[in-house]
């Protein structure tokens, strides 16, 4: 993004490549004429002529993931528009793994003979180093007996939105389909329990161990 373009809002970012994908699936999803009116009901109208280059550097600022899904509840009501942004979660990572996967070589976990529970946890854990790693993200993760826990603590989805309930759908459907990747298939219960945009100390998505199927 160049410099005229940013925000005064604007310290924190993904790395293009991030916002590249994003968008992509955005597209994808709804189309070009539905994704600018998402965008600029998102507030971020000032990014749709200028994407993302396909590259690592951070320069797809925060507001520019938290306007999608703050477009989207906007453009298809509350429960609507958190439902496609779960959907644009699906896309998001599937249209992402491929970028990552020369970096990270993990292309092959699904085949890999471990674990099924040693399998999802490491791939959380990769999964949060990319975040961590590439963009201005920070997410831990943990568990307690029952779940596997994606606790974040600087949040692009919900960046600056004032909510009443969890609003990180967009990470949600990326876990998801992740977990299912990563699993062969396999469905697990994913929950958000909390949401710093609704006055909490983090983001939390509580993922059960057991798989639904």
């Amino acid at each position: 993004m160049t410099g005229e373009r940013m925000n005064r809002q604007d310290q924190f970012f993904y790395p293009n490549k991030m916002g590249n994908i994003l968008l992509r699936a955005l597209k994808e999803l709804l189309g070009r004429e539905t994704m600018d009116l998402v965008m600029r009901e998102g507030g971020i109208g000032d990014l749709l002529d200028d994407p993302p280059p396909n590259d690592f550097t951070k320069g797809y600022p925060f507001r520019g993931v938290s306007g999608i899904t703050a477009g989207l509840e906007n453009v298809y009501g509350t429960d609507g528009g958190r439902q496609k942004a779960i959907e644009l979660g699906h896309l998001s990572f599937m249209r992402g793994i491929f970028d990552f996967d020369p970096m990270l070589g993990i292309i092959d976990m699904p085949r890999r003979l471990m674990p099924l529970s040693m399998k999802i946890r490491l791939g959380m854990d990769i999964f949060g180093v990319v975040f961590n790693r590439f963009s201005d993200q920070i997410v831990k993760v943990s568990e307690d007996d029952a779940h596997y826990l994606w606790i974040i603590t600087r949040c692009p989805v919900c960046w600056q939105r004032k909510v009443t309930g969890p609003a990180c759908q967009l990470a949600t459907g990326i876990l998801q389909e992740a977990l299912s990747w990563v699993s062969n298939g396999r469905q697990f219960h994913v929950e958000q329990t909390s949401c710093l945009a609704a006055g909490d100390l983090d983001c939390t998505i509580a993922i059960t161990k057991q798989p639904l199927d």
